[in-house]
Protein backbone atom coordinates (compact mmCIF):
# COMPACT_ATOMS: atom_id res chain seq x y z
CA UNK A 1 0.00 0.00 0.00
CA UNK A 2 1.31 3.37 -0.97
CA UNK A 3 1.49 5.76 2.27
CA UNK A 4 3.83 8.60 1.42
CA UNK A 5 5.87 9.78 -1.55
CA UNK A 6 7.91 12.35 -2.67
CA UNK A 7 9.41 13.52 -6.49
CA UNK A 8 11.76 10.51 -6.09
CA UNK A 9 11.10 8.15 -3.20
CA UNK A 10 8.11 6.17 -2.04
CA UNK A 11 7.64 5.08 1.63
CA UNK A 12 5.32 1.92 2.23
CA UNK A 13 4.43 -0.24 5.20
CA UNK A 14 5.63 -3.71 4.61
CA UNK A 15 2.90 -6.09 4.03
CA UNK A 16 4.81 -9.88 3.30
CA UNK A 17 7.43 -11.85 4.83
CA UNK A 18 9.80 -10.62 1.54
CA UNK A 19 9.62 -7.10 2.20
CA UNK A 20 10.55 -7.86 6.49
CA UNK A 21 13.81 -10.27 4.54
CA UNK A 22 14.72 -6.69 2.65
CA UNK A 23 14.42 -4.65 5.41
CA UNK A 24 16.68 -7.04 7.71
CA UNK A 25 19.18 -7.39 4.71
CA UNK A 26 19.42 -3.54 4.65
CA UNK A 27 19.68 -3.65 7.96
CA UNK A 28 22.36 -6.16 8.01
CA UNK A 29 24.43 -3.98 5.41
CA UNK A 30 24.21 -1.08 7.29
CA UNK A 31 25.05 -2.91 11.37
CA UNK A 32 26.85 -5.70 9.88
CA UNK A 33 28.59 -4.43 6.59
CA UNK A 34 31.33 -7.61 7.03
CA UNK A 35 28.86 -9.86 7.19
CA UNK A 36 26.29 -8.60 4.57
CA UNK A 37 25.11 -11.18 2.63
CA UNK A 38 25.97 -14.02 5.02
CA UNK A 39 22.36 -13.97 7.23
CA UNK A 40 20.07 -11.03 8.27
CA UNK A 41 20.11 -8.60 10.86
CA UNK A 42 16.81 -9.82 12.86
CA UNK A 43 16.05 -10.28 16.35
CA UNK A 44 12.74 -11.37 17.99
CA UNK A 45 11.26 -7.59 18.27
CA UNK A 46 10.84 -7.79 14.20
CA UNK A 47 7.37 -9.90 14.57
CA UNK A 48 6.31 -7.28 16.84
CA UNK A 49 7.21 -4.23 14.59
CA UNK A 50 5.57 -2.66 11.83
CA UNK A 51 8.15 -2.22 9.03
CA UNK A 52 8.45 1.03 7.12
CA UNK A 53 10.26 1.15 3.60
CA UNK A 54 11.43 3.56 1.78
CA UNK A 55 12.30 3.15 -1.81
CA UNK A 56 13.18 4.86 -5.37
CA UNK A 57 10.35 5.28 -6.77
CA UNK A 58 11.57 4.82 -10.45
CA UNK A 59 13.42 1.47 -9.57
CA UNK A 60 11.99 0.21 -6.35
CA UNK A 61 15.66 -0.36 -4.90
CA UNK A 62 15.23 -0.08 -1.10
CA UNK A 63 17.25 2.91 0.38
CA UNK A 64 15.89 3.22 3.95
CA UNK A 65 13.62 1.57 6.27
CA UNK A 66 12.80 1.53 10.29
CA UNK A 67 10.97 -0.58 12.59
CA UNK A 68 8.14 0.94 14.59
CA UNK A 69 6.58 -0.67 18.24
CA UNK A 70 3.05 0.42 19.15
CA UNK A 71 2.64 1.33 23.15
CA UNK A 72 -0.58 2.39 24.83
CA UNK A 73 1.67 4.83 27.20
CA UNK A 74 5.14 4.49 29.59
CA UNK A 75 3.40 1.36 31.65
CA UNK A 76 4.26 -0.63 28.65
CA UNK A 77 7.94 0.63 28.35
CA UNK A 78 9.57 -2.29 29.44
CA UNK A 79 8.74 -4.26 26.69
CA UNK A 80 10.24 -1.78 24.24
CA UNK A 81 13.83 -2.98 22.85
CA UNK A 82 15.09 0.60 24.36
CA UNK A 83 14.29 -1.31 27.77
CA UNK A 84 17.12 -3.45 26.85
CA UNK A 85 20.19 -0.72 27.22
CA UNK A 86 18.46 1.88 29.69
CA UNK A 87 16.52 1.96 32.96
CA UNK A 88 13.13 3.79 31.66
CA UNK A 89 11.88 3.96 35.17
CA UNK A 90 11.39 7.36 34.66
CA UNK A 91 9.28 7.28 31.59
CA UNK A 92 6.97 4.69 33.09
CA UNK A 93 4.82 7.71 34.19
CA UNK A 94 3.64 8.97 30.77
CA UNK A 95 0.21 8.61 30.39
CA UNK A 96 -0.07 8.61 26.43
CA UNK A 97 0.54 6.70 23.59
CA UNK A 98 4.05 6.29 22.65
CA UNK A 99 5.90 4.85 19.63
CA UNK A 100 9.24 3.47 19.40
CA UNK A 101 11.30 3.92 16.38
CA UNK A 102 14.48 1.40 15.70
CA UNK A 103 16.93 0.18 13.53
CA UNK A 104 16.87 3.46 11.40
CA UNK A 105 19.06 2.99 8.27
CA UNK A 106 20.51 4.59 5.31
CA UNK A 107 22.08 2.27 2.15
CA UNK A 108 25.34 3.11 1.95
CA UNK A 109 26.52 6.24 -0.49
CA UNK A 110 22.83 7.48 -0.43
CA UNK A 111 22.68 11.09 1.23
CA UNK A 112 19.50 12.59 -0.50
CA UNK A 113 17.60 14.60 2.18
CA UNK A 114 14.60 13.60 0.18
CA UNK A 115 13.90 10.02 1.56
CA UNK A 116 14.24 11.62 4.71
CA UNK A 117 10.91 13.84 3.74
CA UNK A 118 9.32 10.35 2.76
CA UNK A 119 10.41 8.41 6.11
CA UNK A 120 9.04 12.04 8.03
CA UNK A 121 5.57 12.29 6.07
CA UNK A 122 4.57 8.77 6.89
CA UNK A 123 5.93 9.29 10.40
CA UNK A 124 3.67 11.52 11.05
CA UNK A 125 0.81 9.94 9.33
CA UNK A 126 0.73 7.27 11.70
CA UNK A 127 1.37 9.48 14.60
CA UNK A 128 -1.55 11.49 13.83
CA UNK A 129 -3.27 8.19 13.23
CA UNK A 130 -2.72 6.76 16.32
CA UNK A 131 -2.94 10.04 18.50
CA UNK A 132 0.89 9.25 19.56
CA UNK A 133 2.24 11.71 21.63
CA UNK A 134 6.03 10.66 22.24
CA UNK A 135 8.24 9.04 19.54
CA UNK A 136 11.33 7.61 21.09
CA UNK A 137 13.94 5.04 20.16
CA UNK A 138 18.21 4.77 19.72
CA UNK A 139 19.79 6.87 17.45
CA UNK A 140 23.21 5.51 16.64
CA UNK A 141 26.58 6.91 15.92
CA UNK A 142 28.54 4.46 13.25
CA UNK A 143 31.63 2.35 15.64
CA UNK A 144 32.46 2.20 19.27
CA UNK A 145 35.31 4.90 19.73
CA UNK A 146 33.97 8.10 21.10
CA UNK A 147 36.82 10.66 20.04
CA UNK A 148 35.57 11.00 16.93
CA UNK A 149 32.27 13.01 18.21
CA UNK A 150 33.56 15.05 20.54
CA UNK A 151 31.85 18.11 19.40
CA UNK A 152 28.39 16.06 18.93
CA UNK A 153 28.56 14.66 22.32
CA UNK A 154 29.67 18.33 24.09
CA UNK A 155 26.49 20.37 21.59
CA UNK A 156 24.09 17.03 23.13
CA UNK A 157 25.17 17.82 26.71
CA UNK A 158 24.84 21.85 26.23
CA UNK A 159 21.43 21.83 24.43
CA UNK A 160 19.66 18.49 24.43
CA UNK A 161 19.39 17.08 27.95
CA UNK A 162 16.31 14.83 28.42
CA UNK A 163 14.47 16.65 31.38
CA UNK A 164 14.83 15.46 34.93
CA UNK A 165 11.15 14.16 35.29
CA UNK A 166 11.99 11.92 31.74
CA UNK A 167 15.86 10.89 32.33
CA UNK A 168 17.12 7.39 31.57
CA UNK A 169 19.26 5.75 34.04
CA UNK A 170 21.92 3.83 33.33
CA UNK A 171 21.50 0.27 32.81
CA UNK A 172 23.61 -1.29 29.89
CA UNK A 173 27.29 -2.44 31.40
CA UNK A 174 29.28 -0.38 28.53
CA UNK A 175 29.15 3.28 28.60
CA UNK A 176 30.37 6.54 27.60
CA UNK A 177 29.08 8.69 30.20
CA UNK A 178 29.29 12.45 28.11
CA UNK A 179 27.28 14.52 30.38
CA UNK A 180 30.11 13.57 33.15
CA UNK A 181 33.25 13.62 30.98
CA UNK A 182 33.03 15.87 27.74
CA UNK A 183 34.74 19.40 29.34
CA UNK A 184 34.60 22.65 26.32
CA UNK A 185 32.41 23.99 24.03
CA UNK A 186 30.67 22.39 21.34
CA UNK A 187 31.88 23.49 17.35
CA UNK A 188 28.06 23.52 16.58
CA UNK A 189 29.06 22.90 12.92
CA UNK A 190 31.40 19.83 13.34
CA UNK A 191 28.77 18.45 15.91
CA UNK A 192 25.85 18.40 13.32
CA UNK A 193 28.47 16.89 10.60
CA UNK A 194 29.02 14.14 12.53
CA UNK A 195 25.69 13.65 13.82
CA UNK A 196 23.65 10.69 12.67
CA UNK A 197 20.71 12.17 10.36
CA UNK A 198 17.78 10.53 12.44
CA UNK A 199 19.28 12.42 15.37
CA UNK A 200 19.58 15.76 13.65
CA UNK A 201 15.91 15.60 12.89
CA UNK A 202 14.56 14.99 16.34
CA UNK A 203 16.68 17.61 17.62
CA UNK A 204 15.75 20.41 15.44
CA UNK A 205 11.73 18.92 16.20
CA UNK A 206 13.16 19.18 20.11
CA UNK A 207 13.83 16.07 20.74
CA UNK A 208 15.97 14.71 23.80
CA UNK A 209 18.89 12.59 24.74
CA UNK A 210 19.98 10.63 27.46
CA UNK A 211 22.86 11.80 29.26
CA UNK A 212 24.76 8.83 28.41
CA UNK A 213 25.57 6.56 25.49
CA UNK A 214 25.53 3.09 25.70
CA UNK A 215 28.46 1.19 23.43
CA UNK A 216 26.54 -1.81 21.38
CA UNK A 217 29.68 -3.74 20.57
CA UNK A 218 27.27 -6.34 18.91
CA UNK A 219 25.93 -3.67 16.61
CA UNK A 220 29.36 -1.75 16.38
CA UNK A 221 27.87 1.46 16.95
CA UNK A 222 27.43 3.96 19.98
CA UNK A 223 24.04 5.36 20.79
CA UNK A 224 21.79 7.57 22.97
CA UNK A 225 18.47 7.29 23.90
CA UNK A 226 16.00 9.69 22.20
CA UNK A 227 12.80 11.08 23.02
CA UNK A 228 10.47 13.90 21.61
CA UNK A 229 7.16 14.79 22.88
CA UNK A 230 4.93 15.45 19.81
CA UNK A 231 3.43 18.69 21.88
CA UNK A 232 6.78 20.73 22.31
CA UNK A 233 7.14 19.95 18.32
CA UNK A 234 7.33 23.97 17.09
CA UNK A 235 3.72 24.74 15.39
CA UNK A 236 5.67 25.62 11.84
CA UNK A 237 7.74 22.55 11.54
CA UNK A 238 3.64 20.25 12.44
CA UNK A 239 2.55 22.36 9.35
CA UNK A 240 5.15 21.73 7.64
CA UNK A 241 5.28 17.78 7.85
CA UNK A 242 1.41 17.63 7.68
CA UNK A 243 1.91 19.18 4.34
CA UNK A 244 4.90 16.31 3.34
CA UNK A 245 2.34 13.72 4.90
CA UNK A 246 -0.76 14.78 2.76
Amino acid sequence: MLAAQTRRFVARTAHSAADVAAAQALRQLCFRPGQAGEALDRDAFDARCTHILIEEAETGLLVCCFRLLALRGGFEIGQSYSAQHYDLAALEQFGAPMLELGRFCIRPGWGDPDFLRAAWAEMTRIVDRGGVEMLFGCSSFAGTETAGYRDAFAMLKEEHLAPERWLPRVKAPDVFRFARVVRGRADKAQALRTMPPLLRSYLAMGGWVSDHAVIDRDLGTLHVFTGLEIGAIPAARVRALRALAG
